[in-house]
């Protein structure tokens, strides 16, 4: 007996929760009625459309900039070039500005300088050795610096001759 009054409280609770889950289905109905119905927030307006200028190419008959300019000295052999028959040096697989100045040995036109390379060796030098990466060649040797004239291209197939120098650091 105590089975079917604990069945009949179970029963009776089961209708209560489905008769309130009934009536729950008409708010929500009116729920998204209402959503519905409320106007649509204002869309942002479109962006501004930026005018661009037109711009005409007019270097149609001009010369190609990857080009190899003509150059009438190329012909004429006129110039300092540089010496591809010339056997290359020690000093010039390094970079001007990775070479420094020791110091020099002698005095007068018998005059040595010292130069430490990147590799941390120290070479002898005099008046007419190659060094650098341009095709630099000494053209004197004081106690404080060596003085060089290295050719560069000039842009147009030629060579022009630049002054530089490797000064001795004061320590």
């Amino acid at each position: 007996m105590h089975n079917t009054w604990a069945r009949r409280i179970a029963l009776a609770g089961t209708v209560l929760l489905l008769g309130a889950c009934g009536g729950a289905g008409d708010d929500l109905q009116g729920w998204v009625a209402e959503v519905k119905s409320r106007p649509a927030p204002p869309l942002d307006p479109l962006p501004v459309m930026q005018q661009f200028e037109t711009f005409s190419y007019d270097a149609q008959n001009m010369r190609d900039p990857f080009t190899a300019p003509v150059n009438e000295r190329a012909g004429s052999g006129s110039g300092p070039r540089p010496d591809p028959e010339r056997r290359k040096e020690l000093l010039e697989a390094f970079p001007l500005d990775s070479l420094e100045m020791a110091g020099t040995i002698g005095s007068g036109a018998s005059m040595l300088g010292l130069v430490t390379a990147p590799d941390n060796v120290v070479y002898r030098v005099r008046e007419g050795n190659y060094l650098g990466q341009s095709d630099g060649r000494i053209t004197e040797v004081h106690e404080d610096r060596i003085d060089i004239v290295e050719l560069v291209p000039d842009g147009a197939g030629g060579w022009l001759e630049r002054p530089a120098s490797i000064a001795l650091e004061d320590q």
